[in-house]
């Protein structure tokens, strides 16, 4: 067992320091299967470690004697003023984390006045997350085979006051992860050993099971068989229901019935990104999906600068995959990235506190933001650039 295991073992999220001690905090809280969902990653997970790994390639080269009294972080995101390049990302089942762990994450997102995506996926529907939490709205868009659940999910974000539409592209061949397939005997059955894990967290069941029961697709309920409609059974059915056929005709398709932002989530190209600016997206996020989809995939970070200088003048550049640290968030803030998209380190918030823990999250980020822009001798995000970073060499997964 590890020093930060043995220290926080059963400990308050309020005393994790840093999103990987939040990490323990929540692990110990949710069932191991529900956590192997969150952590895991595609066969081998090359690509998951890959992007924890790679930001050891960029040290930081500082400025001294600098007056970095009264500095900020503040950005614009699409014309509007965010206090932190931080938004949360769209991710699925959050309410296997917490009751209605989807309003906590918004409600975080709300109160820290940043962007919150919600997935097609998500266990609260977009209407009830735009009336609980309010705030910067975004809807995520997986293109199922049944085009009718795009177009009713389009429809229904437009009508609720939603500001973007993303469209993410990397997950239509779902990725194969297999810590979390080993949880199961056979499909949506637990093994054994699982089952009298769910046993030991009495406060998890009483949480998310009782007596609300297993959490439901909200926002595609209407398009599942009744066996299908709640976690349990639609994990398993809804990587068929995915398109494997998109092609950049269905973009097209999105952006002449979406009329506010689009935004293409799962570029790692310079030519993919183009092709976006060209067909009239307003925003790429450069992902590999957290390295749950294409193992030995790029990092998302090792292509930003040539995508940037590519199209850094014509889209909203946002990021994700392998944030843990604010000097992570920095060093892409450095090489051209407009925002920064968090996944698991809200989730493990999420897991850890619900919605407090989520404002755990983000305050330990931004802190860490905020104590790194002084350290750099910067005042602002505007500061940094990519004479700030040395490259110390090309990544070697090792």
């Amino acid at each position: 067992m590890s020093l930060l295991r043995k220290l926080y073992k059963g400990k308050d999220y309020r005393r994790a320091f840093s999103i990987e001690e939040l990490r323990l905090v929540g692990q110990r809280r949710v069932p191991n299967f529900t956590f192997e969902y969150v952590e895991g990653g595609a066969e081998t997970e090359t690509a998951l470690h890959r992007n924890l790994d790679v930001f050891k390639r960029y040290s930081f080269k500082p400025s001294t004697l600098v007056n970095t009294d009264g500095r900020n972080q503040d950005i614009r995101i699409f014309g509007k003023a965010s206090p932190s390049p931080l938004l949360i990302s769209p991710t699925g089942l959050n309410g296997l984390l917490h009751h209605r762990g989807d309003v906590a994450l918004a409600k975080a997102a709300a109160a820290a006045g940043i962007p919150f995506c919600l997935s097609t996926v998500s266990n609260a529907s977009l209407e009830d997350i735009a009336s609980e939490a309010g705030g910067r709205l975004w809807m995520q868009l997986y293109m199922m085979n049944d085009r009718n659940v795009g177009r009713d999910i389009i429809s229904r974000a437009e009508k609720a006051g939603y500001e973007a539409l993303i469209f993410t592209t990397d997950a239509n061949v779902f990725g194969r992860r297999e810590w979390d397939l080993r949880n199961y005997k056979q499909p949506g059955k637990l093994t054994a050993r699982n089952v009298l894990d769910v046993a030991l967290h009495p406060r998890w069941i009483n949480d998310v099971l009782i007596p609300h029961g297993i959490p439901l697709f909200e926002n595609v309920v209407e398009y599942l068989p009744p066996e299908m409609r709640t976690v349990k059974g639609g994990v398993v059915s809804l990587p068929g229901m995915l398109a494997p056929d998109i092609s950049w005709e269905d973009l097209q398709w999105i952006r002449d019935m979406w009329p506010r932002k689009l935004i293409l989530k799962g570029v790692l190209s310079v030519e993919d990104a183009q092709q976006a600016a060209s067909m009239g997206c307003d925003g790429i996020i450069l992902s590999n999906h957290g390295g749950r989809q294409l193992d030995s995939c790029v990092a998302p970070i090792e292509v930003l600068p040539e995508i940037v200088q590519a199209v850094g003048e014509k889209l909203t550049v946002l990021i994700d995959s392998g944030f843990r640290r604010g000097s992570d968030i920095l060093k892409a803030i450095a090489l051209g990235a407009d925002g920064v998209m968090l996944g698991r380190p809200t989730l493990y918030g999420l897991a850890a506190g619900g919605q407090a823990g989520v404002e755990h999250a983000l305050a330990l980020l931004t802190d860490e933001i905020d104590r790194v822009l002084g350290q750099l001798g910067c005042r602002s995000l505007d500061e940094l650039g990519p004479h700030m970073l040395v490259d110390n060499q090309p990544y070697i997964n090792r």
